[in-house]
């Protein structure tokens, strides 16, 4: 189970909302745990469903946007979002100079879980040119906040190869390059998103440079 909340942390440092918020349509103050997907993931969506039922141990609403491909997938109990904040030690929205992975959870034995759930949630597999050769390439950007600097210490600890781009505003983007750097994920972090998992395949499996 403390894997599978470490896995929950990295969701909700991805794509997740913690919050408390006046409601007006309910005229109430909204006590929020919540992550925003894609909606064309269903795979991924039941994963989730499935996730919050084991850590939370309730059902999550889910919503589909209109108009939108988003789907909105949590909880808005008071009791969950403070085991949430206080228990687990999840930072309220938003997330810019705040976010952090929890200390109880800073540790070898969850880092990976953690990666897989930034990963998942918001994090890119994609293939760039480099001397004419096609390279497969992890991608992921991390608000500024000291979350930046703890990724950066769980990848040199699990030794991954990587470099950082700095970007506009202080965000930074995570970049792990090169077929040998994939497979070496996918066998430490691995990934429970179904679009990874079938690029992945792919990419790991092709011929001509990759």
């Amino acid at each position: 189970m403390e894997e599978r909340i470490a896995e929950f942390i990295g969701i909700m440092l991805g794509d997740g909302n913690l919050g408390v918020y006046n409601s007006a349509k309910y005229n109430k103050k909204q006590y929020r745990v919540r992550i925003s997907l894609d909606s064309r993931n269903k795979n991924y969506l039941e994963y989730i469903k499935i996730l919050f039922q084991e850590v939370l141990r309730i059902t999550p609403r889910i919503h589909f946007k209109s108009k939108e491909n988003a789907v909105d997938i949590g909880t808005y109990k008071k009791e969950k979002f403070l085991f949430v904040r206080d228990e687990l030690g999840l930072v309220e929205s938003p997330k810019i100079n705040k976010m952090k992975i929890p200390e109880n959870y800073f540790k070898r034995e969850f880092f990976a879980f953690i990666l897989r759930g930034l990963f998942d949630t918001d994090g890119c597999l994609s293939v760039f040119k480099n001397n004419g050769r096609l390279y497969p390439r992890i991608e992921i950007k991390i608000c500024p906040s000291p979350a930046q600097k703890q990724f950066v210490e769980i990848l040199k600890e699990l030794k991954f190869s990587y470099r950082l781009q700095n970007l506009d505003k202080d965000w930074i983007r995570i970049r792990i390059s090169g077929k040998d750097e994939l497979k070496r994920w996918f066998d430490v972090v691995g990934s429970a998103n179904k679009i990874h998992l079938d690029k992945a395949k792919i990419l790991l499996n092709s011929e001509g440079g990759i």
